[in-house]
C-alpha cells in the first residue's frame, strides 16, 4: 500500500473563500492556513474587496486560484490574464467555450509575463460545463452535445491551445483523464461529504474520495467546510477522505 502523508492530501484541497467581506475572508484564511492546499478567490470576493485580498492571502504564504472565469474578446481576456500573472496567483481560469484564439493567446501573454518577472507560470485551466448545468440546461442554451460530449469537446481545445488543465464535474474526471492524458490538471468543484446529501445547486457531484480516486488533480470544497458545525473538523475530514482516495 502506499503511504499517502497529510500533506500530500492537504495539497489537493482548495477552499473556496465565497465570503461578503475582507475581514470574513481573512478570518477564513488565518483558520484553515496549514490545513488545506490553495484559497479560490471568486467573483463575490473579487468584486467586494478587490486585489488587496489576495496580497493578504500571499502575504500569509498560501496560494491563491482566482476564479474569475475570464470570458471576452482574446485581447480582453489576454490581458486580464497578465493582470492575474503580476497580481502572482498561483493558479486562475478562463472560459474554454471562448475559444482557441482566445484561449491561445491568454497563454501566451501569461507565460511571457511570468518569465518576464522571473516567476513559474500559474496554472492555467479552461473551464468546460459549469457543475451546475445538466443535459437538460446545455439542451435549453440550445448546445447540440450532452454534459459528457461537451466536457470532452471544450478540454480538447483547452489543451491544444496549451492549457495546463480543466475546471469540471468530479463526474467528468474519469473520461477526461482517458482521453487527456496523466499530465492534463483536472480540477474539480461540486465536492460533497461522503455522507452528505446535496442542498444546493450543484447537480453534478460526488466526494472527495471519490473524485481523488477517480484520478482529479486537485478538489474545490467550499459549503462543506463553511456551513459546518465545526469547519476545521469538517476540512480535516474532507482531507482523511483525499488521503482514501490517494491510497486507493
Amino acid at each position: 500500500m502506499t503511504n499517502i502523508s497529510s500533506r500530500d492530501a492537504r495539497q489537493k484541497l482548495i477552499f473556496a473563500l465565497d465570503a461578503k467581506s475582507y475581514e470574513e475572508a481573512l478570518s477564513w484564511v488565518d483558520l484553515l492556513a496549514g490545513y488545506v492546499g490553495m484559497f479560490k478567490v471568486g467573483k463575490e470576493l473579487f468584486t467586494a474587496v478587490g486585489p488587496k485580498i489576495i496580497e493578504s492571502i500571499k502575504e500569509r504564504s498560501q496560494k491563491v486560484f482566482l476564479d474569475l472565469k475570464f470570458h471576452d474578446i482574446p485581447n480582453t481576456v489576454a490581458r486580464a490574464a497578465e493582470a492575474a500573472v503580476r497580481l502572482n496567483v498561483d493558479m486562475f481560469n478562463f472560459h474554454a467555450s471562448g475559444g482557441s484564439s482566445m484561449m491561445k493567446e491568454a497563454v501566451r501573454v501569461a507565460r511571457d509575463c511570468a518569465g518576464q518577472l522571473g516567476r513559474p507560470a500559474p496554472v492555467l485551466l479552461a473551464v468546460t460545463v459549469l457543475t451546475s448545468l445538466n443535459n437538460e440546461d446545455l439542451k435549453e442554451i440550445g448546445f447540440q452535445r450532452n454534459t459528457d460530449e461537451q466536457v470532452i469537446h471544450l478540454a480538447g481545445l483547452a489543451k491544444d491551445a496549451g492549457v495546463s488543465g480543466v475546471v469540471a464535474s468530479p463526474q467528468d474526471i474519469a473520461r477526461l483523464r482517458e482521453t487527456m492524458g496523466s499530465e492534463f490538471v483536472i480540477v474539480t468543484p461540486g465536492i460533497r461529504g461522503a455522507a452528505d446529501p446535496v442542498k444546493d445547486d450543484q447537480k453534478r457531484t460526488l466526494s472527495a474520495r471519490e473524485a481523488i480516486k477517480a484520478g482529479a488533480d486537485y478538489i474545490v470544497v467550499g459549503r462543506p467546510i463553511r456551513a459546518a458545525a465545526d469547519p476545521l473538523a469538517a476540512c480535516k475530514q474532507i482531507v482523511q477522505e483525499i488521503t482514501e482516495g490517494l491510497t486507493e
